[in-house]
């Protein structure tokens, strides 16, 4: 399967910022007229199918290229749900990058209306209550398929019980472009 030319200068400029902390040669990133546009991506280090790192940003604020650079050193040096990457994992990594679309408050009148409108599979989704914030990326519905549990493990990860529900509760949702090393 061959990655379109964005995708594969993404996914160069992820892995070159990784090598780069371990003192390897760059790659050539074919340059691309997206990469200096303002854009919010996530980077996601896998091992065998499991995750390593998952860093990003939901909000466009940096040029593209620096996005995905930046949040791959993120997701493989400062993920705090695991171990700065060693140089001898490298070789087991793989890399994804997840380019996301401008999020879209959702509007709802409770928490049943919310879940019906998700898309599983197709939506990402920011929660804010308060100080609370998460976001699931559209990835995370192969192991929460349905909108209930994808919506309560991510109440979860913002620090709320699953079965909390809130008047403030705001939800976005969002889509993405991926591409994911082989």
């Amino acid at each position: 399967m061959s990655i379109d030319p964005l995708g594969h200068a993404l996914l160069t400029i992820a892995r070159n910022a990784i090598e780069k902390e371990f003192g390897m040669k760059a790659r050539t990133v074919t340059p691309h007229p997206d990469l200096a546009k303002l854009a919010a991506t996530f980077v996601t280090l896998t091992q065998k199918g499991q995750l390593r790192g998952c860093i990003g940003s939901l909000e466009a604020h940096r040029p593209l290229a620096t996005d995905v650079a930046e949040n791959a050193l993120a997701a493989a040096f400062g993920d705090p749900r695991f171990p700065p990457l060693r140089r001898t994992e490298l070789e087991q990594t793989r890399v994804e990058v997840s380019l996301l679309d401008t999020p879209e408050p959702m509007r709802f009148s409770d928490e049943a209306d919310a879940l019906g409108q998700l898309c599983p599979g197709v939506d990402g989704l920011i929660l804010n209550c308060g100080h609370h914030r998460a976001t699931f990326l559209p990835q995370v519905w192969e192991s929460l398929a349905t909108p209930r549990l994808f919506l309560e493990h991510l109440k979860l990860k913002a620090g709320l019980p699953a079965d909390f529900w809130s008047p403030g509760l705001t939800l976005a949702r969002y889509g993405v472009q991926k591409w994911k090393e082989a």
